[in-house]
């Protein structure tokens, strides 16, 4: 009897950073491991409306690690290309991903209208895939038939989100999605591996070390101080999902249990981020032991006296009659969108303002650029000088760095005979590959994408 063989086709998210789609083929059954978007320059905006590369139509299941655009932003196309089947994901995970889809259709409306770029699905498109959605508990068994199954366990990298541990025709393969960075505020560290046979691992950060979670609070309440001190606006544009909300948990800590906090204001001008406040409150299992504790004491950690909060567009636009030092937090967090690019605009040039950089910037997008040091941006068609301070901080990542991915694949209690570094630029996921064999004595490999690879 010849034994069926089993692959992985990498779709995305292989020598770059977005559009994680891999595909895990055994026989007949085809299992599909996120379903993102591409971000970042032109060329992977176009990426976005091109055939998936594999019949929608012949998938058995759809698996999402987590709820954020590059991970999980094309299930709506996928749907609407002819995927009939389930599309599983944590509880929360299933909530979350309406806003963001909701808003990448806005954003594409929006687009279309002003570049005549694609329009990838509809708001009808959003409802139907909404129907597909199947949210499960962490650590609960996904029978996908035959004897195959998953479990999701906890990621640690934002609200909801999972590896994915999946077992079929007698191997189990692990897709890492995102890591998440170490004791980070609200969540839960990452969980431990258990048995491997092949890890698919995000590499991000896998060429950077983070500064320490003990310098977290240092680190931000300088640069605020310093901000201040300039009499200038600070702009920390951040992702809606996990960034803004830990941003919070951080000034809140510094406001009521330290004190310590410039009496300056905050504004939170993001919607999205606005949107998805009450699912965090939802869903209390997800919290770390200390934000159990604020949880049960009443207290809303995502929300202290300085914070006002701008979800209109009028509001929006007070924020500019406020004189003096104030502090917004505003999307998107890769600065390729959202109102950050109005407050940018405005501030970009002003000596006396700052820029806080708290999350990665993918190549191609306005904050790689500013990131990179160019001294003029284009911004509504328009020349800007870069004169402002500009600080880029890796402790507030919502991604592992490296010394973390390392400690994360030795905890397996069976360590995989392999690992595929994905989602991550070239050279951050050779980096990580050569440490990994290096100091793990594990073959790690850097695929391409649409590279299949048979797995024995």
């Amino acid at each position: 009897m010849t034994r069926m063989k089993t692959s992985i086709t990498f779709y995305g998210a292989a020598h770059e950073v977005t559009g994680s789609a891999h595909l895990i083929k055994h026989g007949d059954k085809q299992i599909l491991l996120d379903c993102g978007m591409f971000q970042g320059g032109d060329f992977n905006e176009k990426n976005n409306a091109e055939d998936f590369g594999f019949d929608p139509k012949a998938l058995s299941a759809v698996i999402l690690s987590h709820a954020h655009i590059d991970h999980s932003g094309r299930v709506p196309k996928l749907i609407k290309d002819g995927y009939t089947g389930s599309v599983y994901a944590t509880k929360g995970t299933t909530e979350l991903v309406k806003f963001l889809w909701e808003d990448a259709e806005r954003v594409m409306a929006y687009n279309n209208k002003k570049y005549r770029s694609p329009i990838l699905f509809s708001q009808d498109d959003i409802k139907q895939s909404l129907l597909h959605c199947i949210g499960v508990d962490y650590e609960q068994k996904i029978d996908l038939h035959d004897g195959d199954f998953a479990i999701l366990r906890d990621a640690g990298h934002i609200f909801g989100s999972a590896y994915i541990e999946l077992h079929i025709g007698g191997k189990i393969i692990v897709h890492s999605g995102d890591i998440g960075n170490s004791n980070v505020p609200i969540l839960k560290e990452t969980a431990n591996l258990q048995e491997v046979d092949i890890l698919l691992c995000e590499s991000t950060y896998g060429n950077r070390i983070h500064e320490t979670v003990e310098e977290r609070k240092d680190v931000i309440l300088s640069l605020i101080k310093d901000g201040i001190k300039k009499g200038g606006t600070i702009m920390i544009p951040s992702f809606s999902i996990e960034r803004t909300q830990e941003l919070l948990y951080e000034f809140d800590e510094l406001s009521e249990k330290d004190n310590t906090l410039p009496k300056v204001p905050i504004f939170l001008d993001s919607p999205l981020a606005i949107d998805v406040l009450p699912i965090y409150k939802k869903y209390p299992e997800y919290y770390d032991i200390e934000a159990c504790k604020k949880y049960r004491k009443g207290n809303d950690f995502l929300h202290f006296p300085q914070l006002q909060i701008t979800r209109s567009k009028e509001e929006s636009m007070t924020i500019n009659n406020i004189k003096g030092p104030k502090i917004i937090i505003a999307g998107s967090g890769m600065m390729n969108g959202g109102r950050i690019i109005h407050h940018l605009f405005r501030y970009l040039s002003d000596p006396k303002s700052t820029l806080i950089i708290v999350g990665y910037q993918a190549h191609g997008t306005l904050g790689r650029k500013i990131y990179n040091g160019d001294t003029f941006v284009k911004i509504f068609d328009q020349e800007v000088e870069v004169k402002c301070t500009v600080k880029a901080m890796g402790a507030l990542s919502a991604h592992a760095d490296q010394n973390k991915l390392i400690s994360w694949i030795s905890s397996a209690t069976r360590r995989p005979s392999k690992v595929f570094c994905i989602h991550g630029e070239p050279d951050a996921a050779l980096v990580l590959a050569t440490r990994i064999k290096k100091d793990l004595n594990i073959e790690a490999y850097v695929p391409k994408k649409e590279e299949t690879i048979e797995i024995e």
